[in-house]
């Protein structure tokens, strides 16, 4: 069932600095876990570089890598020093660290403006699988939303800057129950992952058992997982993870992020 009404979104929402960043993992860093992980974009913390662990960047930087463990970032890897090893001295310096301090600045803003948004209808009680939702602010009651059982799909109705936010007090999960049955979300109508945001009071779970899609610019206080150790299926997102304080972890992940 799609609610009746949502409040459309009439502020604009500005990443500014944090908008090149496909993770962000806080003062806590960032980890992967397998060899299919793609991050095209920055990733950064506030943290020192030992911090960032299973990464490497183009320009040869490697963070902590294993045979088991190596993940490409397309774009900067941006934390405080000392640089990750001696061979890569451009990475790990105060000029990082001031990116990183600034994009976690812009992305609190961020999410002070997407929780300081009108709420709106909590569609299917805190579930959102099998809906087609219009665009707007929807509102966990609950202070959760899920999606397990079935797709989000968002329709754009032929509006390009449709813009969708979801608020939420404590988590979201994507996928499940369990390790099992990934889920994703869909778009339709001229919808752009660029318009969507999760503004995730506690931590967000993003199918735990690899796979599916997840679309959208996640902001999230005690930060992100993506599936879980040993699954091969990637998981995707098309958007960004942004943990303010915790990290965000990650197993085979790819993460696209949208073009401006």
């Amino acid at each position: 069932m799609t609610p009746a009404v949502a409040p459309l979104v009439t502020t604009p929402i500005v990443l500014a600095s944090a908008s090149t960043f496909g993770a962000f993992g806080g003062s806590a860093g960032i980890t992967n876990q397998g060899l299919l992980t793609v991050i095209n974009g920055d990733i950064g913390t506030t943290a020192v570089s030992t911090a960032v662990t299973g990464f490497h960047s183009t320009v040869d930087c490697t963070y902590t890598e294993t045979g088991a463990n190596a993940g490409l970032v397309t774009g900067t890897i941006n934390t405080a020093p000392p640089p990750p090893t001696v061979t890569c001295p451009t990475q790990g310096t105060a000029g990082t660290f001031a990116i990183a301090t600034a994009a976690r600045a812009d992305a609190l803003a961020t999410y002070n403006t997407l929780a300081g948004l009108a709420g709106g209808p909590d569609p299917g009680a805190g579930n959102l699988a099998n809906l087609v939702l219009k665009p707007g602010v929807y509102t966990a009651a609950s202070g959760s939303f899920m999606i397990q059982g079935g797709d989000l799909t968002l329709d754009a109705q032929g509006d390009p800057n449709a813009v969708w936010v979801f608020q939420m007090a404590q988590t979201l999960t994507v996928g499940g129950p369990g390790v099992a049955f990934p889920q994703s979300v869909q778009l339709v109508g001229g919808a752009l992952a660029k318009n969507v945001y999760w503004q995730v009071g506690s931590a967000a779970t993003i199918n735990a058992g690899g796979g599916g899609t997840m679309v959208g610019t996640i902001i999230s206080r005690a930060g992100v997982t993506f599936s879980t150790a040993g699954n091969v299926a990637v998981a995707t997102l098309n958007g960004r993870a942004l943990s303010l304080d915790a990290s965000v972890t990650m197993v085979n992940t790819v993460i696209n992020v949208p073009a401006p």
